[in-house]
């Protein structure tokens, strides 16, 4: 039985929820921000449309409950049946506010000065990374936020917002710690990997072809073919690093897994991550198959003499010995595969090989260091490879690089910014 003072502070409750749900507003009307320091024009509409939506259904539905609540069928039921409709329209609206929380962490750091303009110009290389030339898909927005801590994270488009929603646009952590430099590129491309190799479905693709090699073998030699496919999310990503960027994106891995040795050598069975050492190997070969060069060998030397493997215990070293002895095989399987999604082509043809060798991002410095104009129309992961090449050749300081990368940065954000304002 519902007496009449359960019905009127259910409904006092509603129509509070109902009030603040009205406070609720578009992003458009509350994120100051310089227009070069805005997200894309896509990635704006699709988060306003999409809370617009979330809050238009929730405002239906508590309308609805009001107009039940007031009616004589609704005293069917007992406070606590009322009381129980009423909080999943309020977990609804709890749902709603933690949506408008993510995407108010990415849009609010946009009004701070100088970093407003570096992450829209994060935004520009990420996208860039994502759309492929050969338009195996519709790429989604991707925005971009600073933060604390050590690693970068990804919250895929069209993955599960709090309330089981769908997010309309990629949303990409990078930490704050790695801004400004060329190893930003490293990590940043790395998560638009994660969203790209969903879009390709190449994790399951190549899973089966792995399982095809496990099937065929002898059960002592499955252990390394058994990690890396437990791994192979995550080597894809470094796999699309690499592909746009060459060896400045394992110069940004190796800065990311410089840790004590006991966390490089650790290794766990049961995670997505390559233990540290074994990583940083699995990216070199990956560079070396797709631009042949002796840096990557001499690169590979310096790793192994920044962790040498004599202090291990045997178990340890021959586990490392006999995922060495598999990379080659495993490299060859995943830039070699071929499946539907790629039309028939290979992994290793849909980065831009061909342009990023080191050679050719040598002679592309040498040719900006006469030209700079030149650099502001090429791609920016491109940029980000020439520089960070020049880098690893000791052709650029430090500071040079971040006075550039800064420029690069928020010249692509205000040239996106004027893009969009021509087309409205």
């Amino acid at each position: 039985m519902r007496t009449a003072a359960d019905t009127r502070f259910l409904l006092n409750e509603t129509l509070a929820l109902f009030s603040r749900l009205q406070t609720v507003r578009s992003f458009s009307l509350s994120t100051p921000m310089v227009l070069a320091a805005a997200v894309s024009a896509p990635a704006q509409a699709a988060i306003n449309a999409h809370l617009a939506h979330v809050a238009f259904d929730l405002r239906r539905k508590l309308q609805a409950f009001i107009t039940w609540l007031r009616s004589a069928e609704s005293y069917r039921l007992s406070a606590a049946e009322t009381q129980a409709r009423y909080v999943l329209l309020k977990l609804r609206f709890n749902n709603l506010l933690d949506q408008v929380d993510i995407f108010a962490d990415v849009l609010g750091q946009r009004s701070e000065h100088n970093t407003g303009t570096w992450v829209a110009g994060l935004d520009v290389l990420a996208e860039d990374a994502l759309a492929l030339p050969g338009q195996y898909y519709t790429p989604p927005p991707l925005i971009c936020y600073l933060e604390r801590g050590h690693g970068a994270a990804i919250r895929r488009s069209r993955t599960r917002l709090p309330g089981g929603d769908l997010s309309p646009v990629g949303v990409i952590q990078i930490p704050r710690e790695r801004m400004i430099g060329s190893g930003i590129a490293s990590s940043l491309i790395h998560e638009v990997g994660h969203q790209g190799s969903e879009l390709l479905d190449l994790t399951t693709t190549i899973r089966q072809d792995i399982e095809q090699v496990i099937a065929s073998g002898t059960r002592e030699g499955a252990l390394p073919w058994q990690l890396l496919s437990r791994w192979l999310n995550e080597i894809l990503s470094d796999c699309w690093a690499v592909g746009h960027l060459g060896i400045t994106a394992t110069y940004g891995l190796l800065s990311v897994v410089s840790l004590p040795s006991y966390f490089v050598f650790r290794i766990g069975t049961d995670g997505p991550h390559p233990f540290p050492w074994i990583r940083l190997k699995i990216s070199l070969a990956l560079g070396q198959a797709l631009f042949p060069h002796p840096q990557w060998a001499a690169l590979g030397q310096q790793w192994e003499d920044l962790y040498p493997l004599d202090n291990l215990g045997a178990d340890k070293r021959d586990l490392i010995r006999r995922l060495e002895a598999v990379l080659p095989i495993f490299v060859r399987l995943v830039l070699g595969h071929r499946s539907g999604t790629l039309r028939g082509g290979r992994v290793a043809d849909i980065f831009p090989v061909a342009e990023r060798g080191p050679e050719q991002l040598r002679a592309l410095y040498v040719t900006w260091q006469q030209h700079p104009y030149l650099r502001e129309h090429a791609a920016p992961s491109l940029v980000f490879a020439v520089v960070g090449q020049a880098k690893a050749d000791g052709r650029i300081s430090t500071q040079d690089e971040v006075q550039l990368l800064s420029h690069m940065l928020a010249h692509w954000a205000l040239d996106r910014a004027r893009n969009y304002c021509v087309a409205a």
